[in-house]
């Protein structure tokens, strides 16, 4: 009986299940009308759907009805929603555009090095910065063995392509770092004060760089800090000269994560076994610490802070040029604090947040005396320097975008020499609009300026900035690079004098690169025209002169031999310029017409161990001789540089803990250097400007408990 009125209820309710019953029906093509067969096509939400055919045709049935959306998605292409509204049949014409993804779209490259852990396009990684022999783990000095920069190690800085170490700009996560390296001594630069792995992306912009950043004539080191660890680790380091530990925490939920590192280095153990040039009265001797915390707050949103304190003094005792058979003293001791706060949350409809905060202070105070001939010298000189940093972009497209932004900082320097005191205080203010256009996949423009006011000059500039790029190939492009830059005096030129103007530099470059698999090649040239630089004779004004030109050569091969990586880069450097006590335009003494570098790391997977070597040179500079007439100025040459680095790795695990025992030399041949020459007053005696130590060997022990960083290393090869 219930089979009988089972039946029955069939047959009443046919009707209606066939009305309910919906077909959806069409053909799907791509942008050039071509039929896609293949491509999956269902009602979101829904198990109703179907495979196109081989021509493109498609046709199922669903229960839904009312507002839906239909979806389509095939590989390599872009997925395809599109609201429908279901009251009958459906005849639909569908279209999917070709997935452009950022490997096989061109990218704006003229002037600029990607060196992160999440591009396929990457020249150099964090762990090739800490494996690179001779470089110390100091970003800076790895930065050194690309094209561009000089061998410039009597200075602090990173001197490119003919501007002064001034003229080189550190950024984090967007943010100008005003002290980034430990305060020098005479012919001794101080190094930088970050760790490379905590920035998970370096561009390195020898010219031509973003309208985002100002305030630099030649160069902008930007680096972007790692976001959320994976896991929790814990750190510990031994060394001849210093311990070091941390830890790094990854919350409960996931979704947040804080750290801690601290670390001291004392050379003068080392120093009184391997004797400096210059006799060590204090120290060296450095005590850092670094905090950071990470907080997603939302699926798109996450709330970074990293911050930092050293503290160091050293000081110095050597022979007086000026005064025969007595000895000069100098002593720094130095504090510095850096604090960087960011935000970054999507908008919606395209549009993300990027806003960011900074404070950092540095306070130095030197002391320099020759013993018992004169009376000691004091300065004292304060930095400190507030910044607000806020950016909206806009997605344009698949890959175009649209920045919009805006900074402020607020500038405080003061210093003073003996009773003799000299300060200021500068309101600084910029904003910036750039838009990357996308007129094909291989085609792109970037389209961008840059407007700058500050108080100290009481002046205004606007700073064009043009570049584009085309893709040859899927693994070549070309690109080119117009751009202006502008840049404040130094700090000790404006104590004293308030009517100067900003310096000005033009960049024109034009790049080559190719980038298949392991190998990367770049060739580059470029034109760069200064103005208004500063001059101190006759009198402190912004009229100098002066221009660089060149080409860059860049190899790297990461696969002819198994677990070998090298990489080469040469530059050739014309450049001349009119500034400070320049008589005319002369190659300045900071600038070698010839640098070359080649590095080369060779992993042993069966004794697990990474040997480095790295070779560089540099064409002897020019010095100033002022037993020459005015018409030789600079005319003289030193020799040239040359260093041989030598590094070794031995990675193994002690107890639970990742372990790598390091060994390190620089200048393992004992190759004479001298970056030029100091004249006495009366101009009889002169000496060589040389290394403070020649020779520097280094031992140490790192262990990280949490992350084994062994694959890393062997990936890298």
């Amino acid at each position: 009986m219930w089979k009988r009125y089972g039946h029955l209820v069939a047959f009443l309710c046919l009707p209606a299940l066939l009305a309910a019953q919906h077909k959806i029906s069409g053909r799907i093509t791509d942008a050039r009308k071509r039929p896609l067969p293949g491509v999956n096509i269902y009602i979101k939400g829904t198990y109703d759907g179907a495979t196109a055919a081989a021509d493109g045709s498609f046709s199922f049935t669903t229960t839904a009805a009312g507002q839906q959306v239909l979806v389509g998605s095939l590989m390599g292409y872009q997925t395809l929603e599109q609201p429908v509204t279901i009251s009958g049949p459906l005849q639909l014409t569908l279209m999917l555009k070709a997935s452009i993804s950022e490997l096989k779209a061109v990218t704006i490259s003229a002037g600029s090095v990607e060196a992160s852990n999440d591009r396929q396009n990457t020249v150099l990684k964090p762990l090739d910065i800490v494996t690179t022999a001779g470089a110390t783990a100091d970003i800076v000095n790895a930065i050194k063995t690309l094209p561009g920069a000089q061998q410039t190690n009597d200075r602090e800085g990173l001197f490119v392509r003919g501007g002064t170490g001034y003229e080189t700009q550190i950024f984090i996560d967007g943010l100008l770092v005003r002290n980034p390296f430990f305060t020098s001594l005479p012919d001794m630069p101080g190094r930088g004060r970050f760790s490379p792995f905590l920035f998970k992306g370096t561009t390195f912009s020898s010219g031509g760089y973003s309208a985002q950043y100002g305030q630099g004539l030649s160069s902008a080191l930007v680096l972007e800090s790692e976001d959320l660890p994976t896991q929790s680790s814990y750190s510990l380091g031994a060394s001849l000269i210093g311990i070091s530990g941390g830890l790094d925490e990854l919350m409960k939920d996931k979704k947040g994560s804080y750290g801690i590192e601290a670390d001291y280095t004392n050379l003068a153990p080392y120093f009184d076994v391997a004797k400096p040039n210059q006799q060590p009265t204090t120290g060296p001797e450095i005590l850092g610490t670094s905090l950071n915390f990470r907080r997603k707050t939302s699926a798109t949103g996450m709330v970074k802070f990293y911050g930092y304190g050293n503290w160091s003094r050293m000081g110095f005792r050597k022979n007086s040029i000026e005064y025969p058979g007595y000895h000069e003293e100098f002593d720094v001791r130095n504090q510095n604090i850096y604090t960087n706060l960011t935000y970054k949350e999507s908008l919606g409809n395209g549009w993300r947040l990027n806003s960011g905060f900074s404070f950092s202070t540095n306070r130095d105070k030197i002391r320099t005396d020759t013993i018992e001939k004169t009376t000691p010298a004091y300065i004292r000189s304060l930095s400190n320097l507030s910044q607000a940093r806020l950016m909206v972009t806009k997605a344009l497209g698949v890959l175009s975008v649209l920045r919009l932004g805006g900074e402020y900082q607020y500038a405080v320097e003061s210093s003073s020499f003996n009773a003799y005191e000299a300060d200021y205080v500068d309101n600084y203010s910029a904003a910036f609009a750039e838009t990357d256009v996308y007129f094909t996949p291989r085609f792109v423009g970037r389209f961008g300026g840059r407007m700058e006011y500050t108080s100290i000059l009481a002046k205004m500039s606007l700073a064009p900035r043009v570049s584009l790029a085309y893709k040859l190939n899927d693994h070549s492009q070309f690109s080119v690079a117009y751009g202006d830059y502008y840049q404040k005096p130094e700090p000790q030129y404006l104590r004293f004098n308030r009517s100067l103007g900003y310096m000005k530099a033009t960049h024109y470059i034009a790049s080559f690169q190719r980038i298949a698999g392991d190998y990367t090649f770049r060739m580059e040239a470029f034109y760069k025209k200064y103005r208004d630089l500063v001059k101190t004779v006759p009198d402190t004004s912004t009229t100098g002169t002066g221009y660089a030109r060149g080409i860059e050569l860049f190899w790297r091969d990461r696969k002819t031999i198994k677990n070998l990586d090298y990489w080469v880069s040469y530059s050739y450097l014309d450049t001349k310029r009119n500034y400070l006590y320049y008589p005319y335009e002369v190659q300045p003494d900071f600038a070698a017409k010839h640098t070359a570098s080649l590095v080369v790391k060779k992993y042993f997977p069966g004794i697990t161990t990474n040997i480095g070597a790295t070779y560089s040179f540099a064409s002897g500079r020019p010095y100033y001789n002022p037993n020459l007439p005015e018409s030789k100025f600079m005319s003289e040459r030193t020799i040239d540089y040359n260093t041989l680095g030598l590094s070794a790795s031995y990675l193994t695990t002690i107890g639970r803990a990742f372990t790598v025992f390091v060994l390190s030399v620089t200048n393992v041949l004992d190759i004479k250097q001298v970056y030029g020459y100091r004249y006495s007053s009366d101009k009889l005696r002169r000496e060589e400007i040389v290394p403070n130590a020649p020779r520097f060997l280094f031992v140490g022990m790192f262990m990280n408990f949490g992350i084994d960083r062994r694959q890393d290393v062997i990936n890298n090869l």
